[in-house]
């Protein structure tokens, strides 16, 4: 949606079932939530945490940070990720 020397900001739409991948942020970052996502957020140690993130609701981390993320959910999930650069 848009990258320039400041941000990337990248809209992500997943089908129930679909996950990013293993991926590790490089950046600081920020979701924004377009749906309601029900989510399995996979780590690095072998853990698993299931997370609902209501729709219109936002939260950051910090770069570094390691997952993969599944949509666990009976709907389709939506949200936008702004990276700081």
């Amino acid at each position: 949606m848009i990258d320039d020397a400041r941000v990337r900001v990248t809209r992500f739409d997943f089908a129930p079932g679909a996950e990013t991948g293993w991926h590790r942020h490089a950046m600081d970052y920020v979701i924004t939530a377009i749906s309601e996502c029900h989510m399995c957020l996979e780590l690095p140690d072998g853990t698993t945490n299931l997370v609902t993130v209501p729709a219109g609701t936002a939260y950051r981390r910090d770069k570094g940070v390691e997952h993969n993320v599944i949509n666990v959910g009976e709907s389709p999930m939506s949200f936008v990720e702004v990276e700081l650069k």
